[in-house]
């Protein structure tokens, strides 16, 4: 079965997610940041690291943004995290929030499985990047991000 987005959508308590990252972001100078696609062509990976430069995620100061791209269409996600994060989680991390995710999308309860997913980066960029009074500053904004139309590949 094909998740609509419109049925994702009207799921999504984009508060409690909003608050959710607030309180990761509370602990870390990183960021992080959960992108609804839009219907696309082409490879759902691309898609994932074009919305990661749209916003705005590589300009972080440590380079230490994570990404939530989820594709209803598609029934998948993807999981992006900047060079600074990834040279310290490695792809075994990425993979982990993946299926923690996953799990609770499996369940049609959309809103807990990105607010644990977020809590889990959020503990890692917490150990790697802690806050303090020099990196504490919101450089991204914390709401659901819900897509410019992605181009379709050549």
């Amino acid at each position: 079965m094909v998740m609509t987005r419109r049925k994702l959508l009207r799921s999504l308590n984009c508060a409690r997610i909003k608050e959710a990252i607030q309180q990761a972001e509370q602990r870390t100078s990183g960021e992080i940041c959960v992108s609804i696609a839009s219907l696309f062509w082409g490879s759902a990976e691309k898609a994932a690291e074009r919305a990661f430069a749209r916003l705005g995620m590589t300009q972080t100061k440590q380079r230490n943004g994570v990404l939530l791209f989820v594709v209803p269409a598609r029934r998948k996600l993807i999981v992006v995290g900047d060079h600074g994060i990834h040279e310290k989680v490695g792809p075994e991390f990425w993979q982990r929030i993946v299926a923690v995710v996953t799990e609770q999308f499996r369940t049609n309860d959309f809103t807990e499985g990105l607010v644990r997913g977020i809590a889990e980066i959020g503990a890692q960029l917490s150990l790697h990047f802690p806050d303090n009074a020099t990196s504490g500053v919101n450089e991204l904004p914390d709401e659901i991000d819900f897509g410019a139309r992605q181009p379709v590949e050549k």
